[in-house]
């Protein structure tokens, strides 16, 4: 039995092995019949806009697995908002590139997919606080791409430690349940003090209070055990044991204010959706969001070559020539023929110019870019 992980190396996706096995065999016949043509690909979901916007997300790491090919390639920046018509192209010879389809499309896809749920939470509560907490419903090695598809859709920040390392940001979060568990049923203070006591203090004091006893009772005991020290309280009741959560939380927040503790935040998480968001963001200041971000239905994008040769050329169903995006004025998206002079603004720009990364890559950009085009149409 190996002692690996069952996790593709990323060697795998830089030298390409990562991909369907159609491709190296394809890669085999047009080598054998001396066929290799300069061709335009391109990366799309619908072919017409629709009108349903969704967030941009994985042209980083799709653009370090096309760094360093001998082709061009034009994108649209992460964090834009699409509804049609290509995100991509790619132009060379197309054994250059043929078998990195496969990677390519799960990097845009699956990034994007979450991204745009995240957005969605984002929308829904606009003011309150939002923490990623979907890395534990993936495989670990995705991680990080699922805290940096919710910071690009403009969350505050996320709970994984090693995808922190690797976007180079601080996780947050505080205590489980297990702790409280640890302590036994009666000694919640004991778990709540012995937590202030032994974490920096850059850490803020959030105390989980639905672990053994009503949330109420939890929730005073917790304000009342760390005073001034206490920063929120988190409430991650079980769905079963619910009821009605929004009059639970109102009832907290009305308790905390009658007893001298109007400073104390209230956190929410536990299977919050947007719908949930949007009820309880009057009362809540901040919630976790993990499995509407993380269990987020790909993109369903596919490259399709669109030229040969300087050809226009497609399949059925999907349109030929080379193409431009643009932003009209009004906030919707036109899609047309490169040759075509088009009003508007074009949102496909040079990401690689013969296997060099012409663009730079930033989260906080991305970020605001999701947020003004969101505005912009409308999202």
């Amino acid at each position: 039995m190996s002692d690996r992980f069952d996790v593709v190396p990323e060697e795998s996706i830089r030298d390409g092995t990562a991909t369907d096995a159609y491709f190296l065999r394809t890669e085999t016949t047009l080598e054998a019949a001396g066929k290799n043509p300069h061709v335009v690909a391109e990366v799309t979901a619908d072919q017409f806009p629709t009108g349903e916007f969704e967030l941009l997300s994985g042209v980083k790491d799709a653009a370090r697995l096309l760094e360093g090919l001998p082709i061009d390639v034009d994108a649209m920046a992460e964090g834009r908002l699409f509804d049609g018509g290509p995100v991509m192209s790619i132009e060379g010879s197309y054994l250059d590139f043929a078998r990195y389809e496969t990677s390519l499309l799960g990097f845009l896809s699956h990034a994007s997919g979450m991204a745009t749920n995240a957005l969605d939470a984002r929308f829904a509560a606009p003011d309150s606080v939002l923490l990623s907490f979907g890395a534990r419903h993936v495989h670990p090695s995705i991680a990080a791409v699922v805290e940096r598809s919710a910071l690009i859709a403009g969350f505050d920040g996320f709970s994984h430690v090693a995808a922190g390392e690797v976007l180079g940001r601080e996780p947050g979060g505080t205590m489980p349940h297990a702790l409280l568990l640890c302590f036994g049923a009666g000694d919640q203070e004991a778990a709540w003090q012995a937590f202030d006591a032994a974490v920096g203090e850059e850490v803020p004091r959030v105390a989980l209070c639905d672990t053994f006893s009503d949330e109420k009772d939890e929730v005073l005991r917790a304000a009342n055990a760390l005073g001034d020290d206490l920063d929120s309280v988190r409430i991650d009741t079980t769905g079963s044991r619910r009821g009605d959560f929004e009059h639970i939380l109102r009832e907290l927040r009305w308790e905390l204010d009658s007893h001298g503790f109007e400073d104390v935040d209230i956190f929410a998480s536990g299977g919050l959706g947007p719908d949930e968001l949007r009820d309880l963001s009057d009362i809540v200041d901040g919630f976790g969001v993990g499995s509407h971000i993380s269990n987020a239905e790909p993109v369903d994008f596919a490259l399709d070559i669109v030229e040969v040769d300087g050809e226009p050329i497609s399949k059925r169903g999907k349109l030929s020539g080379r193409k431009q995006v643009y932003r009209t004025d009004e906030g919707d998206h036109h899609v047309a023929l490169v040759r075509h002079e088009t009003a508007g603004e074009p949102l496909l720009q040079p990401l690689i110019r013969g296997g060099e990364l012409v663009r730079e890559f930033d989260i906080g950009a991305a970020a605001r870019r999701a947020t003004e085009d969101a505005a912009a149409v409308e999202f």
